[in-house]
């Protein structure tokens, strides 16, 4: 094992709340069901191509130290919350998350876009941890404290 899932959110729409849900199915070559980015329906439709989403708590915990800025309710905009994994060793690897297989797309940038609907200093505080996306190459269901598996 090299890591787990801590927490799984999911957005209907771009800028709509996250929800925290306990499973998640994945859908290859989409997403995560119920989710913007498999429903085409983010912030920007068709210009961001990753599927999935991932964020490290260690980061998170850290901007909450530092900054005072906690994210309780998926604040930070992604899908998939890790512990124990640096996903930036990720990079170029599948990894298995529970019954799905996904692929390392790229690292995600710091959006500007975050801040109008969460809290002031969210970009700022995501510099260098806002984390990776990834494409599901397998479909499969995703559990909180599902390991993460590098393949």
């Amino acid at each position: 094992m090299d890591g787990v899932i801590d927490k799984i959110f999911i957005a209907l729409e771009g800028g709509a709340d996250m929800q925290a849900v306990e499973t998640v199915e994945a859908l290859a070559g989409s997403g995560l069901r119920g989710d913007r980015y498999c429903q085409m329906s983010g912030h920007e439709p068709g210009k961001d191509q990753s599927q999935v989403t991932l964020i490290e708590k260690e980061s998170l915990e850290a901007v909450a130290r530092e900054l005072g800025i906690e994210f309780t309710k998926g604040e930070h905009r992604r899908n998939l919350v890790t512990r124990g994994l640096r996903l930036e060793s990720l990079e170029g690897k599948r990894f298995r998350v529970g019954d799905a297989v996904l692929e390392f797309h790229q690292p995600r940038p710091t959006c500007h876009y975050i801040e109008s609907i969460t809290t002031k200093g969210m970009t700022k505080a995501l510099i260098g941890r806002s984390g990776i996306g990834a494409r599901v190459v397998q479909s499969g269901l995703i559990h909180i404290h599902d390991p993460i598996e590098v393949l």
